[in-house]
């Protein structure tokens, strides 16, 4: 099977850059038979694939390439590839497939918080009509069955959850006493209620600082994110909105407990292997934050169950999960 994959997302180094690389990279460990096909438009520096991944580049940029492809359906991503059997989108993005395609959605955020975008984002996803896509998809899928079950019934559609895998690099400890947030400077992870939320618990006696990194914040590499992830008192995320939120069951993997907004998608992961408030409630993150920085025995406790959590979302799971659906496409 010869498959070809939009994995523009790889300029960009944001969760769907994650995603799309490890799970790549799990496809062709599993199936080494088929032929993988990645391309990243343009001619910006892409760090090395699996050996079993062939990147294909172009020298136009992404815009030129896909906004034609969405208005006019060529050129084709198959087409740019050479020709496959099937295609994987790894997020809903402008595109002309040209061949059957699986389409992964990771939320609905642009439609849910529209305000958050900026008026290029949103000119963007009405390019990219992710219903659309969804609808003509073979298969759609979803990391998490909150996310599959917003999308039966807001478009009508059929999807079959594939679950992100949880990768734990071997690492030392970061020094010191801190509260972690990984994830982008962005309206919907509520970085002004994290701020506040610690400004207040210190001032009640929390000793603990708060260190932010993902993209528009600090830029940490993987090594670096696997030592603050092992040396954290917790990992905090108090968005408004996630898919399903792969922070917390990352710094899990290190036996790092977590407090996250209570979402559907955290009571789906992690369940009470966490601390768990009202999204946006900057009172009750404070009332968390001193909990689990002064409790040792609840970090221990929260951090071997979230551990046996995270145990159970691997690359190589989600890997099969997702070749099985691209097979039948393909077929």
């Amino acid at each position: 099977m010869k498959v070809g994959v939009d994995a523009r997302a790889l300029l960009a180094g944001r969760g769907v850059a994650r995603f799309t690389r490890e799970l790549l990279a799990a496809l062709a460990d599993g199936f080494a038979e088929d032929e993988w096909l990645a391309f990243v438009p343009g001619r910006a520096p892409v760090a090395p694939l699996h050996p079993r991944v062939t990147l294909v580049r172009h020298r136009l940029s992404g815009r030129a390439l896909f906004a034609a492809a969405a208005v006019a359906g060529r050129p084709t991503l198959a087409g740019l590839v050479g020709g496959a059997d099937v295609v994987w989108l790894p997020a809903p993005a402008p595109v002309a497939a040209g061949a059957p395609y699986v389409l992964t959605v990771h939320d609905r955020s642009w439609e849910r918080r529209p305000r958050d975008f900026s008026v290029y984002e949103r000119a963007w996803h009405a390019l990219a009509r992710p219903r659309a896509l969804a609808r003509d998809a073979a298969r759609v899928t979803a990391d998490s069955q909150a996310v599959a079950a917003e999308l039966r019934a807001a478009w009508g559609v059929q999807v079959t959850v594939v679950s992100p895998g949880v990768t734990a690099l071997p690492a030392a400890p970061h020094p010191g006493r801190y509260l972690l947030f990984v994830g982008a400077h962005e309206p919907r992870k509520a970085l002004g209620v994290l701020t506040a939320a610690h400004i207040s618990a210190q001032a009640r006696g929390l000793d603990a600082d708060l260190v932010m990194v993902g993209h528009g914040l600090r830029r940490v590499d993987d090594a670096q994110l696997a030592s603050l992830y092992a040396g954290a008192l917790a990992v905090v995320t108090p968005s408004h909105l996630e898919g399903f939120g792969l922070p917390p069951l990352e710094a899990a993997a290190h036996g790092t407990p977590a407090v996250v907004s209570d979402l559907p998608c955290f009571a789906e992961t992690l369940d009470d292997a966490a601390l768990r408030v009202p999204a946006g409630d900057a009172g009750a993150l404070a009332d968390a934050l001193l909990l689990i920085g002064r409790d040792e025995d609840l970090r221990a406790r929260l951090g071997a169950a979230a551990r046996a959590r995270a145990a159970r979302y691997t690359w190589e799971r989600a890997a099969g999960a997702l070749h099985a659906l691209l097979a039948d496409a393909a077929a």
